[in-house]
């Protein structure tokens, strides 16, 4: 059984310092890095957004944190992040990258947001990462990432809901917390979809 790290978003704009902060956020990549040896295949998804992109606050004259109608769906609003081929884009710079074997950029659709790794947000499109893991007979996924209540979140529910075994390395991943309890509602939620909730130290790390 040939177990695949995926990294979700480890993205400068998400680090503490970013435009969409996460408290602690360059904190699991030392985690990250002390678990990449562990497994046989790594893939990386990358928040990749085209500039004036839909989900952007300054587009709509909104402050971040406003949730509007976007085609018919609740749109967080936040501020301009990961734009294509900025610096907060690119992947924190401590992460070591040369285990990625391959990268999923998502949010690259002008005027739909996606929060997974997987799916857009109104699941119009797929970003190829379940043909992916098929093609290379890939069935048990390992999650960590940015951030636990968002894009970790769905990646997770949508990983088990494809059918692939789904864990999530808590310690491994950071939440924006905007309401407090998010993280842990996010935790429980994957918890009851089927995904299993361990921590680094369970993976020889």
């Amino acid at each position: 059984m040939t177990k695949t790290l995926l990294l979700v978003d480890v993205q400068n704009d998400f680090s503490p310092t970013g435009a969409l902060p996460v408290p602690e956020g360059d904190q699991i990549v030392s985690v990250i890095n002390r678990l990449l040896p562990h497994f046989e295949h790594v893939i990386a998804t990358q928040d990749w957004h085209p500039a004036g992109h839909a989900s952007f606050a300054s587009v709509h004259g909104k402050n971040p944190g406003e949730v509007i109608d976007l085609n018919g769906i609740a749109q967080i609003m936040w501020p301009d992040h990961c734009v294509q081929g900025s610096f907060g884009a690119e992947f924190i710079e401590q992460l070591n990258t040369d285990a990625i074997e391959h990268v999923v950029q998502k949010g690259t659709d002008q005027a739909i947001d996606s929060y997974s790794g997987f799916f857009d947000n109104q699941r119009l499109q797929a970003t190829g990462l379940s043909d992916y893991l098929r093609r290379q007979g890939l069935t048990d996924v390992y999650i960590v990432g940015l951030a636990t209540d968002y894009c970790v979140k769905f990646t997770a529910l949508d990983s088990a809901e494809q059918g692939f075994n789904t864990w999530v390395i808590k310690d491994a991943c950071r939440g924006v917390n905007m309401q407090e309890g998010d993280v842990e509602k996010a935790f429980l939620e994957m918890a009851a979809a089927g995904c299993q909730l361990i921590d680094s130290s369970a993976i020889g790390g």
